[in-house]
């Protein structure tokens, strides 16, 4: 049993209607993704089970959709109209575009670097002046081994800020520039205290919320992982100054249980601390996964201080302060962040569930999806579309359709019809047949090992409600 790689994913999502490239008919647009119907249905599911575990199996969380577009001021306070870019360097020769950091961070995943590298390379990136980054990329000789010794001609390095500005108001010549929001965290932020006293929330409590995000990322590749257009599940967790350090350490665990939950095995999911943490962070972690171009972040947890809500109490002039009663005083509280990225969170499930086997001497291609997140969750097929076999199966499929994701098909032979399922990772089919007419039995037919079983069709929405639980999840999260 093997897994793809980053190739097959895409053939495979592409050719069974997860993933399409957007606008392909006109040639595409780099680094955008259109979710077809059973990439639509996963990235539901996965939406409604994040969404689930910080409402309902964590009880001091709420909800919120805050708007993309937000007042500019907005992105002043947070720093993002001035500090958020990218700083990225051209080869002249090969004509490929690298952005910086992530070239030296290659570089020190493939090399034996010193502790003197990590803080020359810290002193330099920090300081900001882009003559010394490129001082020490030339000195390092990390150019000529990203380039593999072919190219020593390279343009100076530049900026560029990631957030896409548009244009508010009717009238031309008489608009106002707004910006598509880089992150969904700003809109929790600005929510904080309406949310607080609507609700009469008292510390510690999180604002959890999913939402789209834009960014003009420079190098935008590996599929879906980066992207211009994408999708955050974001939550902040409001504490008491003096528990930021005992809540990062309990989300840290509590969102790396998640993924163990899902069926990741825990030798493909690290906790990789930040080598340099951001000026107002005390503490950050990525929880990575092992894709097919090695471990990359799907989800941040970060102990953020209070800068965001102090940011905003002095760019807007208004009070963001928490009345805690039991201590008898008012402060700005400090916030630890769950922030996933829900495009990489698919792509991790896509990648987990391809599975490749032989099979008595052919190759077999399934997705193993964990039944709650299948697109589709039992197939439904007539033997045979004819001699009422249609019929009953249209009407098995009409009992089960409010409680489950069903797909009917009557089209091409049976194995036909079981392989195509396979491949979409639907989890058990349902085949009615002449014998069903007589005895009221169905073959219930398992994805993961192929096994077929006769059962009574009165029993099959209680099978399926069985296999469809998702109590063994809930069970193995942390309370």
């Amino acid at each position: 049993m093997t897994s793809g790689s980053l190739e097959d994913i895409i053939a495979h999502t592409k050719a069974y209607g997860f993933l399409f490239p957007s606008s392909e008919i006109y040639g595409g647009i780099q680094a955008v993704y259109d979710y077809g119907p059973w990439g639509a249905a996963l990235k539901e599911r996965v939406k409604t089970l994040w969404m689930d575990t910080m409402l309902k199996h964590h009880t001091k969380i709420v909800g919120l959709d805050a708007a993309i577009f937000m007042h500019p001021k907005v992105w002043e306070a947070s720093g993002h109209l001035e500090q958020f870019d990218d700083l990225f360097i051209d080869s002249k020769e090969s004509q490929k575009r690298y952005r910086v950091d992530h070239m030296v961070e290659e570089y020190i995943q493939t090399h034996a670097v010193s502790e003197d590298f990590r803080e020359k390379w810290q002193r330099a990136f920090a300081g900001g002046d882009l003559d010394q980054i490129l001082h020490f990329l030339k000195e390092e000789a990390i150019l000529e081994v990203q380039e593999k010794g072919n190219a020593t001609n390279w343009t100076a390095i530049r900026r560029m800020n990631l957030m896409f500005p548009t244009q508010l108001g009717a009238q031309a010549g008489n608009q106002d520039t707004a910006y598509l929001r880089p992150e969904t965290a700003q809109g929790i932020y600005v929510n904080f205290l309406q949310t607080q006293k609507s609700l009469r929330l008292s510390l510690p409590f999180g604002i959890a919320q999913i939402g789209k995000a834009f960014r003009n990322e420079l190098i935008a590749r590996q599929f879906i992982f980066r992207m211009r257009e994408f999708e955050q599940m974001e939550m902040q967790f409001f504490v008491p100054p003096d528990e930021e350090k005992t809540w990062f350490s309990f989300w840290k665990e509590a969102r790396r249980q998640w993924y163990v939950a899902l069926g990741i095995p825990e030798k493909n999911l690290q906790l990789m601390p930040h080598e340099k943490l951001a000026h107002y962070a005390s503490d950050a972690v990525d929880i990575v996964y092992d894709f097919p171009f090695g471990f990359k972040e799907v989800e941040g947890i970060h102990a953020r201080g209070n800068f965001d809500l102090s940011q905003h109490e002095r760019a807007s002039s208004k009070k963001i302060r928490y009345f805690d009663s039991r201590r008898k005083t008012s402060y700005i509280p400090h916030v630890v962040e769950s922030s996933v990225g829900l495009d990489r969170l698919c792509l991790m499930i896509l990648c987990h569930a391809f599975v490749r086997e032989n099979v008595q001497g052919k190759e077999r291609v399934y997705l193993r999806f964990p039944p709650y997140l299948a697109p589709v969750q039992v197939a439904i097929f007539p033997l045979v579309a004819k001699e009422g076999l249609p019929e009953r199966a249209q009407r098995l499929r009409d009992e089960l359709k409010y409680e489950f994701a069903v797909f009917y098909e009557e089209a091409a032979s049976i194995g036909k019809r079981y392989t195509r399922q396979d491949l979409i990772g639907t989890p058990y089919c349902v085949t009615i047949d002449h014998e069903t007419l007589a005895d009221e039995k169905v073959t219930l037919r398992d994805r993961d090992n192929m096994k077929q079983e006769r059962v009574p069709i009165s029993k099959i929405k209680d099978i399926l409600k069985v296999h469809f639980s998702t109590q063994s999840f809930w069970n193995s999260l942390p309370a």
